[in-house]
């Protein structure tokens, strides 16, 4: 991913991605990680069963990257890891909710102006001018 995609303020909305993940060749469903303690939502990722059972086993949210088609255990190797508290199921069984305790600096893979993981992966904000600006404390 470039670095303007990631902390750019130029909108570039990636409306193929749900067509890349139906490709991905794997079965899998929405997985959203929230703080359990604020409510802040973190991260959106793609779960399947791998995935969950590991969550299961590991207590810590864990997803299936569509891209690099692999396990994903949220800041295995970062440290940034998310704990799960509980796991939610929606209505229609289509998509899960990790609700969590985040372990580290943060739940994004970006840095903030202080060099730290920025806390969620939601820190910037759509204008009434199609362009991005930083949430006030995250750029």
């Amino acid at each position: 991913m470039s670095r303007e995609l990631e902390e750019g303020t130029e909108l570039k909305l990636d409306f193929t991605k749900l067509k890349k993940v139906a490709n991905c060749g794997e079965d899998v469903l929405p997985a959203v990680a929230q703080d359990a303690k604020t409510g802040e939502l973190l991260i959106v990722g793609y779960a399947n069963q791998l995935a969950l059972d590991t969550a299961l086993a590991e207590g810590l949210a864990t997803f299936w990257s569509t891209s690099r088609k692999e396990l994903w255990i949220k800041g295995k190797t970062s440290g940034d890891t998310l704990k799960l508290v509980e796991i939610r199921v929606n209505c229609e069984q289509n998509s899960i909710l990790y609700l969590v305790e985040p372990q580290g600096a943060g739940a994004c893979h970006t840095k903030g102006a202080s060099g730290h993981a920025r806390s969620g992966c939601y820190y910037r904000k759509l204008e009434a001018d199609g362009s991005l600006s930083f949430v006030a404390g995250r750029e």
